[in-house]
């Protein structure tokens, strides 16, 4: 009863409120009615022919060497840059991209994976009657609609629940997500809707039930934005856009007007870094789309120039599946330090995050232990004391830079909106800062507008509203099923191709494996618990992967998911790219290690590292400490002080096991904090103890030793595969 009368009582505090801003969403709906109606004919209005197939890197090196002059060259294959060429390009300009790393290798796959509006920008623009933010706000929730049309395969809608502990609390959110779906007008995905205590927690069980009051659920969209960033990249290519990633700009190159003398921008020096090769790319309009370094690039053009960017670090962590459900997100809307967390389903993960903070510009952010923490104290405020939020659960961590917009002497970026801002130099170089993934092709629209008018350029309106991405034109909810009936792949493992690749997933089918099986007929894992095949290796190198970090991050989303399957699943990666791009040995073993390193820092490997250390403190009680003796010296007959793999292979082949010794060795290794080829009684202790306090989980060695003293009798059959433990 209490409850309803809640509900009741925040339907009419909030409908009064809501009529306020009635009139000013019916407004913007007006505003873009024409709009919509464009929007399924801006696609049929491209009359640029489109390919089956991209062309080759080395294809797109030689047309940015032979071409003459461009009419726009795009400096940053982010979602940005690769928006503004696909925008470019359909309009019928001769386009280039350069990417100086790999296509969405940084901010743009380091994202929240969410596409919204901004439910916290709404809040401000009606908290501070910002009519701007409004306007962002509008738009984003635009977007989002549109980029769930144009790539239904890589995108998807997410309802997410906003828990509420607070009986005041539920008119005041319940204002505000209707709110939110009130400004998507039309285009909302879904209705929100507000929950019982009882069914909010039947539809989220993990959640902490003390003081539970109920919950609303809104929707926004969910994507796959590394594989996004690449399909808007692709299908440039495919309208015959010459992009290429590893292409560094050097310099740019400035032509003096005969008229007035004035110094204009005419193109680029870049180097193509994979061979060192140095060439000139000409080009009548340049834009500077790099997010985070756009003010290195535009020092390029004038040194004085002040700083319009404002970088702020997100980290965001990975987490096993089973700490939420597989279809229902969670907000914390107000974090202990204001902030917003989201907590959500991905990829058969659970990603938290994000933080916000100021950081320095790096290509190579790193993920730091202060701020996994906080994502986990967070996220241990919401869930039951029954789920136990361990630090050793997590499986990936990393940070992503956000080019916030800002004046430079603002120090709050959490104040900070996300507006983009299009601006022109003296010499016409172009630049497109601030923003975010939502509206990336607003922004690229923007910016090509800006182009053409400041550069005199021939070209009609925008046609990239309603352009389907690759991958997107055949795909339907149900082509995994022919994946499966035409090719004898595993239901999980088509399910998997169908949305990354969408109408493509056939052309990896056709050159996955026999496996020699009864089933799968087709498709060889990389590694056991991922439905990543060997196939996709092969075909990654035909989408410009070219190095291993390429393949485990942004083709397949591997170091994203799991750190340690990444590494696991490294030297054949490594072999099969080898093979494709006809490595030597030498570069094979640099490209491992350059992953490695990659999965380290980057990823959060090293956090694991920190974790059990050989200075790790042991924390055991006594009775404990001679129970993992006793299991310890089981392996250590000769009272060495030290097992190694023979010690182990003696324990499992008296109780009939095998396992391969190059696992043995990995399991080792895992343990071996020295790297002396053995695990001593201290590293033995230190792992338990960590184990035992939660930072550290999924250890093999400890798994094995455990099992082997329970079953020496019974003969079982030991497990050795990862159990998902983290870092």
């Amino acid at each position: 009863m209490a409850f309803q009368k809640a509900v009741k009582g925040t339907a009419l505090i909030g409908g009064g409120a809501i009529a306020t801003v009635f009139g000013l969403s019916q407004f913007s709906q007006y505003r873009n009615k024409h709009g919509t109606l464009v929007h399924v004919q801006a696609a049929e209005a491209v009359t640029v022919p489109i390919t089956n197939h991209f062309p080759t890197r080395e294809q797109q090196i030689l047309a940015l060497q032979t071409t003459g002059e461009f009419d726009v060259l795009v400096i940053g294959g982010g979602a940005t840059g690769c928006g503004c060429a696909l925008d470019a390009v359909t309009r019928g300009l001769k386009t280039a991209l350069l990417e100086r790393d790999d296509f969405s290798s940084g901010t743009s796959s380091r994202s929240t994976k969410l596409i919204h509006g901004g439910v916290r920008y709404l809040q401000k623009a009606i908290m501070k009657l910002d009519f701007e933010q409004y306007k962002m706000v509008k738009e984003a929730l635009e977007e989002r609609a549109n980029l769930l049309e144009i790539a239904p395969h890589l995108s998807a809608p997410l309802p997410i629940m906003l828990p509420v502990y607070k009986w005041w609390q539920l008119p005041y959110y319940w204002f505000g997500i209707k709110l939110y779906d009130l400004v998507a007008g039309s285009q909302c995905l879904k209705s929100s809707y507000v929950l019982s205590k009882s069914r909010a927690l039947e539809l989220f069980p993990m959640l902490r039930k003390d003081e539970l009051v109920g919950a609303i659920v809104y929707y926004d969209g969910q994507h796959n934005d590394a594989r996004m960033n690449l399909a808007i990249a692709l299908t440039a290519a495919r309208y015959g856009a010459a992009i290429a990633n590893y292409a560094e700009v050097l310099r740019l190159l400035k032509t003096t007007e005969p008229a007035g003398g004035k110094e204009r921008v005419c193109g680029v020096r870049c180097r193509d870094v994979l061979t060192g090769q140095e060439f000139d790319v000409k080009a009548k309009c340049v834009i500077n789309a790099t997010g985070p370094f756009t003010d290195s690039v535009r020092k390029m053009d004038d040194q004085e120039v002040p700083n319009i960017c404002q970088p702020s670090a997100g980290v965001h962590i990975v987490m096993p599946g089973y700490y939420s459900p597989d279809n229902m997100g969670l907000l914390d809307p107000a974090t202990s330090d204001g902030r917003v967390i989201f907590f959500l389903p991905w990829e058969k993960m659970t990603i938290a995050g994000t933080t916000d903070s100021p950081t320095d510009v790096t290509s190579h952010p790193i993920p730091t232990e202060e701020d996994i923490n906080f994502i986990l104290n967070e996220v241990r405020n919401y869930l039951s004391v029954d789920v136990e939020v361990r630090r050793g659960d997590v499986l990936a961590a990393w940070s992503g830079i956000r080019p916030l917009v800002t004046d430079p002497n603002s120090k709050d970026t959490q104040s900070i909106s996300r507006n983009h801002v299009v601006t022109i130099s003296d010499s016409g170089l172009v630049t497109i800062a601030g923003g975010k993934w939502t509206t990336y092709r607003a922004m690229a629209q923007d910016t090509v507008d800006a182009a053409i008018q400041a550069h005199d350029l021939k070209a009609g309106s925008s046609r990239t509203i309603g352009l389907q991405l690759q991958g997107a034109e055949d795909w339907s909810p149900t082509l995994y099923i022919r994946l499966v009936q035409d090719y004898g792949l595993e239901s999980e493992v088509a399910q998997h191709l169908a949305s990354t690749y969408g109408d493509k997933a056939f052309e990896v089918a056709k050159i996955a494996q026999v496996t020699g099986k009864r089933w799968p007929i087709v498709g060889k894992r990389l590694v056991s618990e991922f439905p990543y095949i060997e196939a996709e290796v092969v075909y990654g190198v035909k989408e410009y992967a070219r190095t291993a970090v390429d393949m485990i991050s942004r083709r397949t989303r591997l170091a994203f998911l799991n750190v340690q399957a990444a590494e696991e699943a490294l030297p054949r990666i490594v072999d099969i790219m080898g093979k494709e791009l006809n490595w030597s040995e030498q570069k094979k073993k640099e490209e491992l290690e350059a992953a490695k390193k990659f999965l380290y820092y980057e990823m959060g490997y090293k956090v694991k590292s920190d974790q059990l250390t050989d200075s790790s403190e042991i924390s055991l009680a006594p009775s404990d400490i001679e129970r993992y003796k006793k299991r310890f010296h089981m392996f250590d007959k000769d009272k060495k002080g030290f097992i190694t793999i023979l010690d182990v292979q003696r324990v499992l082949e008296s109780i009939s096991v095998q396992i391969a010794e190059n696992t043995l060795h990995d399991i080792l290794n895992e343990v071996d904090l020295n790297k002396n080829g053995q695990v001593e009684l201290n590293e033995f202790l230190q792992l338990m103890s960590a184990i035992q306090k939660g930072h550290v989980s999924g250890s093999r060695l400890a798994v094995l030793m455990k099992t082997a003293e329970e079953n020496l009798r019974q003969r079982v059959v030991i497990p050795v595969d990862r159990s998902g433990g983290g870092l």
